[in-house]
């Protein structure tokens, strides 16, 4: 059974390549693949030569299989986050010079369902596996030695083998983003908007929550001392949710902060930040998105902490075919690489202008201003606060 359903994959893959060939004499394709991890199979599993996979040519002549796959985490490719944003830089980069490529969705959210469809992947001829979150990283840490001549691109996660430290081969690229940065904007800009009553609400708190985290504390103390506001009078009501995922716990602990008065809650918390948005739209209040460019989630979000996903992938995947794939290397895109920063024409600020944010980022992209990177659950507690009071710490 597992042949056949690997053998109709290949079928789909193939004549999605000769189709797209076919129209406008390019060989670009968006193809979806889930991938099967039937464990019925029983002796097959343990023969890898009984699966062997054959990729029809396509009409150019020019490629042998997909070279660009993006196997998705457990959200959806339109996830209004790392699934998505990465993907649009993959289809940038892609289309914009005629490369075939697809994405894979796993059939299992598990590290082997993650590595069954890096597998698939390249079995369908991916020469490069784009890798979006940190729950790839011992399916890397795994595929990276198993396939030495495939390219690995991890996005903001390091490859875990097992050990005491992770190792990154020379076929990988670990791509890491300066959140806390970020996250600073965020915090600056929702006080030099005139706002006094914030709130921050992570996900889990994983390192890269975390610097957005205390980045938005620093960029709200920040901004609060510029204006010489006075001590205590900017308040962060600050918690972790326990989910990247929809939640009506979410949604509820977002709703009795707007009933207390907080005016704008920043959510990086992935999925559960739509529950936020869902709170805040149910309270006239406000929110600020996270990763990507979350405006067209709801009329409640005046900004978004931005990662430069799409902008990343794209460099990286040029860097690639230009022969300078920077394998081995941990690759951090800040400020000073465009990396982070507030999508300023879709923000709904009032007050907080196109001038003032420039002049910031400049400040971030330079050096002139530094922000903690400091990883830790309750890193924000270490913070040099003399203005900010943060409360409801969770």
């Amino acid at each position: 059974m597992k042949k056949f359903i690997a053998l109709l994959m290949v079928m789909v893959l193939a004549g999605a390549l000769i189709a797209c060939a076919g129209n406008d004499d390019t060989t670009t394709t968006d193809t979806v693949v889930e991938a099967d991890t039937d464990d019925d199979a029983g002796a097959d599993d343990a023969q890898a030569d009984d699966t062997d996979a054959v990729v029809e040519q396509d009409d150019s002549g020019d490629w042998d299989g997909i070279p660009i796959a993006l196997v998705t985490d457990y959200g959806t490719i339109d996830d209004g986050s790392f699934n998505q944003g990465s993907w649009e830089g993959v289809v940038a980069y892609a289309e914009e010079n005629g490369i075939p490529h697809q994405y894979i969705q796993p059939a299992e959210k598990t590290d082997a369902g993650y590595l069954d469809a890096i597998v698939l992947a390249i079995e369908g001829g991916a020469q490069i596996v784009v890798t979006p979150g940190f729950l790839f990283e011992v399916s890397v840490g795994e595929a990276q030695s198993m396939f030495p001549d495939v390219k690995f691109v991890l996005i903001d996660g390091r490859p875990d083998i097992g050990e005491d430290a992770p190792y990154i081969a020379d076929n990988t690229v670990a791509v890491l983003y300066a959140e806390e940065e970020s996250g600073f904007l965020a915090g600056y800009a929702a006080v030099m908007e005139g706002h006094t009553s914030l709130g921050f609400i992570g996900g889990i708190a994983v390192p890269a929550v975390v610097r957005f985290g205390t980045g938005f504390v620093e960029g709200a103390e920040y901004a609060a001392a510029e204006l010489g506001l006075a001590e205590g009078e900017i308040t962060i009501n600050y918690a972790y949710a326990g989910t990247f995922g929809p939640s009506p716990e979410v949604q509820t602990m977002a709703a009795s902060w707007y009933n207390e008065g907080v005016e704008v809650i920043f959510a990086a918390a992935g999925g559960a930040g739509f529950s936020v948005f869902a709170a805040a739209e149910a309270a006239g209040a406000l929110a600020i998105g996270v990763d990507i460019d979350q405006a067209g989630a709801s009329d409640t979000i005046i900004t978004s902490a931005l990662k430069g996903l799409e902008a990343s992938v794209y460099s990286i995947l040029s860097d690639f075919f230009a022969g300078n794939f920077p394998g081995g290397t941990e690759k951090i895109f800040d400020a000073s690489l465009n990396g982070v920063g507030l999508p300023m024409e879709t923000s709904r600020f009032e007050n907080f202008t196109q001038a003032q944010y420039d002049d910031i980022f400049q400040r971030l992209a330079n050096g002139e201003v530094e922000v903690s990177t400091e990883v830790g659950p309750e890193a924000h507690l270490n913070l040099n606060l003399s203005i900010v009071e943060v409360v409801n710490i969770g």
